[in-house]
């Protein structure tokens, strides 16, 4: 599991758009064990705490829309599943 160590590349989060749900939430877990740990000087706290944020959103984001797909399994009139409709996301 790759930690971010420095500041500058903590403080680049548009990469994090691009990230999967399980490699955003793997990175995040991570920044926030260090943060627990309190061995991260003051700046670089601050810089990965930022990138903390900006992955939270994006695990928030695809959860969202992963709820947003299941609701549109579509069902007959028996409660069965008979295929989906188009996810109109934003």
């Amino acid at each position: 599991m790759a930690e971010q160590n420095t500041p500058s590349g903590a403080g680049n989060n548009s990469d994090v758009e691009q990230l999967s749900f399980e490699r955003a939430i793997e990175e995040l877990e991570s920044i926030v064990k260090r943060l627990e740990d309190g061995k991260v000087p003051l700046e670089e706290s601050v810089a990965i705490y930022e990138r903390g944020e900006a992955l939270k959103r994006r695990c928030e984001d695809l959860l969202r829309q992963a709820e947003a797909r299941v609701q549109k399994i579509t069902l007959d009139t028996t409660g069965s599943p008979t295929g989906t409709e188009p996810l109109d996301i934003e």
